[in-house]
């Protein structure tokens, strides 16, 4: 008989070594809510579609190279763009799959061959390196990529909106169509009056009628000039009619004879 001690070492041993094993070198799924954890260490992050058939293929080898995580001293994590549309939109995923490398918040988009020895060495040989960044501008916790993806994410949630208002209420489609269309204008005019209400709150107009302020020297300067203005112009009447009246009284003088 085996001493109760060996064997229960050996029953340990069952337990926990097959537990090791299993716990080394996990796959890490990341979504909406962790993938700022790619932004710590270094890693290597998938983008994958359930439907896409590329995606398919690379599953199984994507799995046997996140068991090498711990051997590399890094992290393999996946993202469903399926149920994660945000981040397509904030790492501008184009096709599928898409692999990136970051490293302390840097990402480098892979475009090697995707298999698991070509994956150990892309870190093994740190060519990362030659790689150039994404730049700050397209950086996936930048401002602009953040506001991409919460487009993204309206858009998602408007589609879901639509399909839910055909299927589960019978609505047609162009009637879910005049639905959206009445919120988007009712929306826009809402938000118009609220930027005309902050304008004017911000920067009220200062238009506003003054009383003419006159003092005695102005009024009087003002007044004699118009009292010249008038003399000259009734002075120039005069003359006028006085040449007139000359001219009447000369015809009407008879003529002497010669």
């Amino acid at each position: 008989m085996f001493p109760f001690g060996f064997f229960h070492c050996f029953l340990l041993s069952c337990a926990i070594i097959p537990q090791a094993v299993l716990s080394k070198g996990q796959l890490k799924t990341l979504n909406e809510d962790t993938w700022s954890d790619m932004l710590t260490g270094e890693w290597m992050v998938e983008f994958y579609a359930p439907w896409c058939p590329a995606c398919q293929q690379l599953q199984p080898l994507w799995k046997e190279f996140g068991e090498w995580s711990d051997d590399l001293g890094i992290k393999v994590g996946s993202v469903d763009v399926t149920l994660n549309p945000g981040l397509s939109g904030r790492f501008m995923i184009a096709a599928l799959p898409t692999i990136f490398h970051v490293k302390d918040g840097e990402f480098r988009q892979y475009r090697g061959a995707r298999d698991k020895d070509s994956f150990i060495s892309f870190i093994e040989e740190k060519k990362w390196i030659n790689i150039d960044p994404v730049p700050s501008w397209k950086s996936p916790q930048s401002y602009q990529m953040s506001t991409v993806s919460a487009f993204f994410r309206l858009s998602m949630l408007l589609r879901s909106t639509h399909n839910t208002l055909i299927q589960d209420y019978g609505i047609p489609y162009w009637g879910s169509y005049i639905i959206f269309g009445l919120l988007t204008i009712l929306i826009g005019a809402f938000l118009g009056l609220l930027v005309v209400c902050i304008i004017d709150f911000f920067c009220p107009s200062r238009t506003s009628y003054q009383p003419l302020q006159r003092n005695a020297n102005s009024d009087d300067a003002a007044v004699g000039k118009k009292d010249e203005s008038e003399g000259e112009y009734e002075g120039e009447d005069v003359i006028k009619e006085d040449i007139g009246d000359a001219e009447v009284r000369r015809r009407k003088e008879p003529k002497s004879p010669k």
